[in-house]
């Protein structure tokens, strides 16, 4: 009798694993608040920054509250999960567990417990959660759209990307203008830089938007542009001129045209240009 009651129960175990799966499977976004209500203050010990970073290691599309939000979330919210982390901690011990609830307040899924007994709460709260994100790796997560939004999608797909493609185009164009006659004022220990002229037939720009983040932490003199790993990517420097920035070790700089942020460099004495994703 016990040898059944196990196996029923092994059994319904997997059915709601499977259920979960693919539930989770037709959500695209996952948003992270600024801060969880057992905090005082936001990102405090980091734990919202941690907990959007372990989304992304198991494949989801984390956002942060304060991000600007895709155009397909604003016009559907549905399309995403709210995350929580619920603290169930005691004197001994802390306990964290991950929760995601739809746009209608029902809940989803709700992470196995993590432990940790670490007297220091940034610790604490760092191993609980990544122990709790355990329960994450086994679903497999993979965005599945329900039918009638694959359809939908691929007829706008075509219509986004000429979007794309022409706001590249004219923004490339007000650059060329921008930038012409502009000298780059190197610092102290690079030699003073040729001024740059854009030219058209030199110019060449992907026409996919970077999606890849990189956060801009501050150092003498400039900035480090860091992922989520967190590897320093770039190390740029100021100049005397706004929203520019010489790119520390290359011949490039860095200067943003109206809400973009561009790589311009010279790869085989021919001048390049790439769009960055830079969050300040």
């Amino acid at each position: 009798m016990i040898k059944r009651i196990l196996f029923l129960a092994i059994i319904l175990l997997g059915i709601s694993s499977s259920y979960a799966q693919n539930n989770i499977n037709e959500y695209k976004y996952i948003i992270v608040p600024n801060t969880f209500e057992f905090l005082k203050e936001a990102d405090q010990y980091r734990l919202n920054s941690l907990t959007k970073f372990l989304f992304e290691k198991y494949e989801f599309s984390a956002l942060m509250e304060e991000d600007d939000m895709p155009k397909d979330f604003d016009d559907n919210i549905c399309l995403a999960l709210k995350a929580n982390v619920i603290d169930d901690s005691g004197m001994f011990k802390t306990k964290l567990s991950v929760q995601l609830k739809n746009c209608k307040g029902d809940i989803v899924f709700t992470s196995k417990e993590g432990t940790s007994r670490e007297k220091k709460f940034a610790v604490a709260y760092n191993e609980a959660l990544r122990q709790a994100f355990q329960s994450f790796k086994t679903l497999n997560y993979k965005y599945e759209p329900k039918e009638t939004e694959a359809i939908v999608s691929k007829t706008e797909e075509n219509v986004t990307n000429n979007q794309e493609i022409k706001q590249l185009k004219e923004e490339i164009k007000a650059l060329k203008k921008q930038k012409e006659n502009h000298q780059v004022i190197a610092q102290s220990e690079v030699k003073k830089a040729t001024p740059i002229k854009v030219e058209e037939k030199s110019v060449e720009v992907n026409n996919a938007v970077v999606n890849n983040v990189l956060y801009a932490q501050k150092i003498n003199n400039g900035f480090q542009l860091v992922d989520q790993t967190p590897k320093i990517i770039y190390s740029i420097k100021n100049t005397g001129l706004n929203n520019v920035f010489l790119v520390e070790g290359k011949e490039a700089i860095i200067y943003k045209v109206d809400a973009n942020w561009v790589l311009e460099y010279y790869e085989n004495s021919e001048l390049k240009t790439k769009l960055l994703n830079i969050k300040f």
